[in-house]
């Protein structure tokens, strides 16, 4: 049975609370060691495991999903790195990575009736999340579900990741920013990357990250390297868009099973954020990788 109606407030709390089970992947040993085994050079690492499931895309579809990062950094990955590894091999090196890395994070806990529990209702969540105007979020749907509870619940939590990465982009659009401005704005809330990391990992220059500044500044939405309160509200506003757009899967749940995944995740998650533990690539206050 749907509900209704959700708190929006509780659904998009336990999105930020589930993301770094996701996440991690990004950032974990044992992913880059899988995918160098099939040959995917450390460069090509990120743009191959998460467009994997889209198939042998070229570098145009990955930058419109992937949104903030410089397309001419895409284009110097995609898709010349699917001579090296065919989609499909990397999506099943990322799904041992994950496996390998969670065991080592939970430990014994991996095998606990909290991971089974959790599972189940990330699983049942994604049961209400639509393809329709997300295709990050479709490509992963249109894997196969793993077998192994603690394996579900990352597959499941990724597909509700991109799921609202999806919506997330639709919010930006809606906002009139770009790519490198919805990062910059982003970066400037102190919830995400530090400047340095942003520029790096997206392959942003300082003179393009100075140009988007200004515009912004012209805009009103920002003064120096602080947004402006006009560019204050208009993030509040895109994570209320992202939310609105990303409430199916909750309303699956419902207020209690939203509760209930809540709470039963909150030392899963917990338990994985040593994974971050990155120097330089975080703004203090922020415990996960960001969406843009």
């Amino acid at each position: 049975m749907i509900a209704p109606s959700i708190d929006a407030s509780a659904a998009a709390a336990l999105a930020k609370r589930l993301e770094p089970l996701h996440s991690m992947i990004y950032f974990v040993p044992e992913a880059g060691e899988e995918l160098k085994e099939i040959g995917v050079r450390p460069r090509d690492q990120y743009f191959a495991q998460r467009a994997a499931p889209m198939g042998a895309v070229g570098p145009g579809l990955v930058a419109a999903t992937f949104f903030n990062f410089n397309p001419a950094m895409i284009a110097r990955t995609v898709p010349g790195v699917w001579s090296s590894a065919a989609p499909g091999d990397v999506v099943n090196a990322r799904l041992r990575a994950a496996d390998r890395a969670l065991r080592r994070l939970l430990g014994d806990e991996v095998a606990s009736a909290a991971v089974d529990e959790a599972a189940t209702l990330a699983r049942r969540a994604c049961a209400g999340a639509t393809p329709e105007d997300r295709p990050l979020y479709a490509g992963h749907a249109d894997l196969p579900w793993p077998e192994e509870p603690h394996l579900v619940l990352w597959h499941a939590v990724t597909l509700l990741r991109e799921h609202r990465g999806d919506a997330h982009l639709h919010a930006l659009v809606s906002a009139g920013l770009s790519g490198i401005e919805a990062l910059v704005t982003h970066v400037a809330t102190g919830t995400g990357f530090t400047v340095a990391f942003a520029q790096q990992s997206r392959g942003w220059s300082p003179e393009q990250w100075a140009d988007a500044k200004a515009g912004l500044a012209e805009r009103g939405l920002m003064d120096g390297d602080a947004l402006t309160p006009e560019g204050e509200e208009l993030r509040r506003e895109i994570e209320d868009h992202t939310t609105r757009m990303s409430l199916g899967p909750w309303r699956r749940l419902g207020d209690d099973g939203v509760a209930r995944l809540t709470e039963v995740s909150r030392p899963l998650s917990k338990a994985v954020l040593p994974a971050f533990a990155v120097e330089g690539v975080f703004a203090p206050r922020s415990p996960r990788a960001p969406q843009g």
